[in-house]
């Protein structure tokens, strides 16, 4: 994925309400990513970002080479969580589900097409004198239980991606790191689309996306890390997992119970971070009621006040999947 500090879009789970914890020992050191083609143009984006001195870092603590590391960790992800499920299951196990022959060709281009954006990562970390991140090792037992898992997981892992780039784009110094970023991020989107489609969903369940900062983002992937090579990990230390007593019941007007009214300390709102703005649903004696009107992907946190801030954060995000 091309820069914008994309930290990027990581699969999830496929429940309606998914939370990651990270033991305290998996920690990622910071090292760069950024999100480099998906096409000629983004290549070419990524071969100008790589022949360009290292911009200052950003508000967030990381240059535009942290970000591509970052995003290039992201890929390497998203790469293998597709090649492992394809080569797990035959095409009759995509069509027992109902997907077309198309549909399953398509399929299988998403997971080429996060592959292309690897090498491409690659060749731009390596043309700034940086030793790109290797992959992980990764575990995705549950992720890819059966097709239908492996479909619902890519559903979420392609929306999270999404919400990666945006929260990201503000980050990003270099027009050229940017404008490679906003070339992934565009595929990105049609692949949240089509996975949409093929899920029975709605492709275009809201006007806008939802931007997700980093820290929340490596949350939701921090599940599928086991441990990661020497010098290939990030300095990001993931929010603890929200444990609900009826993670089934985390719709639209339902009332969602922490699992103990005592944790996390502190808590004040359940949030709901969702396409059109934020939504703050008050705790009382550890339950809070779901928002109407929420759409498509909404990641769910447990925080100190009405800000999503990493600082209020206390646990999460989860994503459920109203529409």
């Amino acid at each position: 994925m091309p820069s914008v500090r994309t930290t990027l879009k990581w699969l999830l789970a496929v429940a309606p309400a998914f939370t990651v914890a990270l033991p305290a020992n998996d920690r990622i050191q910071a090292r760069q990513a950024s999100s480099s083609s998906a096409a000629s143009s983004a290549a070419a984006a990524a071969t100008s970002v790589a022949a360009a001195p290292a911009a200052p870092a950003a508000g967030g603590g990381l240059s535009d080479v942290d970000i591509l590391q970052f995003a290039l960790t992201a890929e390497h992800l998203e790469s293998t969580f597709y090649k492992m499920g394809f080569a797990k299951f035959p095409a009759s196990d995509f069509q027992a589900l109902g997907l077309s022959d198309s549909q399953i060709k398509t399929l299988t281009n998403v997971g080429q097409t996060e592959a292309t954006h690897v090498t491409t990562l690659l060749s731009a970390i390596s043309a700034t004198g940086t030793k790109p991140v290797e992959p992980c090792e990764y575990n995705f037992d549950a992720a890819l239980a059966d097709a239908k898992t492996m479909v619902a997981t890519a559903r979420v892992l392609e929306a999270v991606g999404v919400s990666a780039y945006l929260g990201a784009a503000p980050l990003v110094n270099s027009s050229d790191v940017l404008s490679a970023a906003a070339s992934i991020l565009t595929v990105e989107a049609r692949h949240q689309a089509f996975i949409r489609v093929a899920s029975g969903a709605e492709p275009v369940p809201a006007a806008f996306d939802t931007a997700l900062g980093p820290t929340a983002v490596f949350t939701l992937a921090a599940q599928f890390i086991k441990s990661c090579p020497e010098g290939s990990n990030l300095a990001i230390t993931p929010f603890p997992a929200i444990n609900l007593q009826n993670a089934a019941a985390a719709v639209p007007g339902q009332n969602l119970k922490l699992a103990d009214a005592a944790q996390p300390a502190g808590a004040q709102f359940c949030a709901f971070v969702a396409p059109g703005g934020n939504q703050f649903a008050q705790l009382n004696g550890g339950s809070c009621t779901v928002p109407q009107g929420l759409q498509g992907e909404v990641y769910m946190m447990i925080t100190k006040s009405q800000s999503i801030a990493d600082t209020e954060v206390l646990a999460g995000p989860s994503v459920i999947q109203p529409s």
